[in-house]
């Protein structure tokens, strides 16, 4: 039995879709399979290995990244979904130059070993500083109507979706403390 013209098309091309979005400040326009996932787009498509893949299913928050200014885990985002959205990842927080504040001061306290996560880690915490910014409580806010006070209880809740496997918790605590009071 022959098929129309629906058939013509390869199984590629009907499980693929063309997508355009900005990535670090740079438009991006790839044909993607529908399946695949953002992280999988960022590291394989564009060489944008900082975000990691630790678990694979969101758990370990190694693949963290920004999309339109708030922190998401890439591996669970399907990239066809990104058409016209904006997405910043570790490489894209600081100048040509320089580190930006948040990781310069991941630097100056040791909130690294192995460095896996860190990526992850700096992408979250820019997203979580942006968050208190906005006036967002987390789970253990005390006051909702006053501004957040950045306790370590208060960034130990709000980095909780990140995990160390090496322990570096007090440091990145004390390198998210230090950041905020500096903006």
């Amino acid at each position: 039995m022959q098929g129309g013209p629906e058939q013509e098309t390869t199984t590629d091309e009907r499980h693929s879709s063309r997508v355009a979005f900005e990535v670090n400040d740079a438009r991006r326009e790839l044909t993607l399979d529908n399946r695949t996932t953002l992280l999988d787009t960022l590291r394989e498509r564009l060489g944008l290995i900082g975000a990691k893949k630790g678990c694979d299913h969101g758990q370990c928050g190694s693949c963290t990244v920004l999309l339109d200014g708030r922190r998401v885990k890439s591996c669970l985002i399907l990239a066809v979904t990104l058409d016209g959205r904006s997405v910043v990842t570790v490489e894209g927080l600081a100048g040509p130059d320089e580190l930006s504040p948040l990781q310069a001061a991941f630097v100056a306290h040791d909130a690294f070993q192995c460095g896996y996560c860190t990526p992850g880690q700096i992408c979250s915490a820019r997203g979580m500083l942006d968050e208190v910014a906005r006036g967002w409580p987390s789970a253990v806010t005390g006051d909702l109507t006053a501004p957040a006070e950045l306790t370590d209880a208060e960034i130990r809740e709000r980095m909780a979706g990140n995990l160390c496997r090496c322990a570096a918790y007090p440091h990145i605590v004390a390198a998210v403390r230090e950041t905020a009071t500096t903006r």
